[in-house]
């Protein structure tokens, strides 16, 4: 599917796009591109150096405690006799002390020496404690460094390779874009009316609505930057991960996209004409929440030309109310091609809709929807939903991940329903 057989005009990213998010944060690099050679990477990042130096102090924290423990009864003396050379048990903090150290050891051979990059030996470490105020307290901090390590370490350098890697590559190239690409025809896009030709040309023409101010023009700029990592992402079907499906065949994929992280991309076939599921998903997005449950409110905030405008959207709760609702304002970018309908956006500001207090603020990464039409039979199409998002919050990255599919699913079934409704009325009104 390359990225230059997709057409000539229309869509729109509507209010589901801002829905569940994908946790994946947008990672942002400044322009030009800042090349970072090999060699200059530190060997330990600062995140797990300090970890490194929790670990550390995990161990001095245990031992200062039994040593204060070996003060109460008598001399540190008598008291090391008694719970060293005369370890019972019942009574002696001896065996706390010996597994603190035993976990410091382990935990700094495998994340100092080795680097491991994975939770499993501070998960067994950290199922030793037990008794009164000693064991509780050790109990304690071991649970806090294995919260460290696999909220904050491994993620962050998680983030991090992928944004050393996408320097690299964008280094390399020399370029912004995600992957290269030959120009096509399908580059500029104009208005529905119009005859496909270049922006310039129709700025000269003065046809239709056009982008005037410095604000207008960058919403424009990033609708266009939008639909060019869409196209992309079309164009690179084959690196696409799969997922998981459903049983009626729609299938989610993944793709690592530099600058961006991990973006969901649900591909499903539909028993209807294109011209359907574009009306009623990209032409019409703030219609949507008459039949979508998972968008609360959609409201077009400014239209800036014929393919571009703003759109304040408000998702409802997710992941069974684990996710609370949030707000999005997004700039969409909507092109109709010979082949198929695209509609592209991204996350923007827009002064008559700032944050508050009543929603988080969520994130979109550049994403959107397809629909592409069958060569063979007009009455059937594709639908592809490319997701990136970032809820912000303080939610676990793994579990918004895992609900990304089961939303998108969902979407698909309100779909469906949608259009199974408007059918009998479509082909009434035919017949008169």
């Amino acid at each position: 599917m390359p990225g230059g057989d997709y057409g000539e005009l229309g869509g729109s990213l509507p209010a589901i796009a801002s829905l569940n998010a994908s946790y994946s944060t947008t990672l942002s690099l400044p322009s030009p591109y800042l090349f970072v050679p090999p060699a200059e990477r530190k060997a330990i990042s600062d995140v797990r150096r300090t970890f490194c130096l929790f670990v550390t102090f995990d161990l001095l924290f245990i031992s200062l405690l039994w040593i204060i423990e070996l003060n109460i009864t008598s001399s540190i003396k008598d008291s090391l006799e008694k719970e060293v050379i005369h370890y019972d048990y019942r009574s002696s903090f001896f065996d706390i002390f010996l597994l603190a150290v035993f976990r410091f050891l382990c935990l700094q051979v495998g994340y100092a020496a080795f680097r491991l990059k994975h939770w499993w030996v501070i998960a067994l470490l950290s199922q030793n404690a037990f008794g009164y105020v000693l064991p509780i307290t050790s109990f304690v901090v071991a649970w806090l460094e294995t919260w460290f390590l696999d909220f904050k370490v491994l993620t962050q350098e998680a983030d991090d390779e992928r944004a050393y890697l996408a320097t690299v590559n964008a280094a390399c190239e020399r370029a912004p874009m995600i992957y290269p690409r030959a120009v096509s025809d399908g580059q500029f896009y104009s208005p529905p009316e119009s005859v496909a030709g270049s922006e310039e040309d129709l700025d000269e023409e003065g046809l239709g609505r056009r982008a005037v101010t410095a604000q207008e023009k960058e919403y424009v700029r990033q609708g266009r930057e939008a639909m060019s990592v869409v196209e992309q992402i079309l164009s690179q079907e084959d690196n696409w991960k799969f997922e998981k499906n459903n049983d009626i065949g729609d299938s989610v994929y993944t793709l690592e996209i530099p600058f961006h992280g991990k973006t969901f991309i649900l591909k499903a076939f539909m028993q209807c004409p294109a011209e359907l599921v574009y009306q009623e998903v990209i032409l019409q997005p703030e219609k949507m929440v008459q039949w979508n449950k998972t968008v609360s409110a959609c409201q077009i905030l400014q239209r800036v030309d014929d393919n571009t405008l703003v759109s304040y959207d408000v998702s409802s709760g997710a992941a069974g109310g684990v996710v609370s609702a949030r707000d999005f304002v997004n700039v969409r970018r909507v092109e109709r091609k010979r082949d198929c309908y695209l509609s592209a956006g991204m996350a923007t500001d827009h002064e008559a809709k700032p944050p508050s207090g009543r929603y988080v603020r969520g994130e979109n990464g550049p994403g959107g929807f397809v629909v592409l039409k069958s060569s063979s039979n007009p009455s059937v199409c594709t639908f592809i939903w490319v997701l990136n998002t970032d809820l912000k919050g303080r939610l676990p990255r793994y579990l918004i991940h895992q609900s990304l599919a089961a939303t998108m699913f969902e979407f698909m079934t309100h779909l469906r329903q949608r259009i199974a409704e408007l059918r009998p009325s479509l082909r009434s009104h035919h017949h008169t």
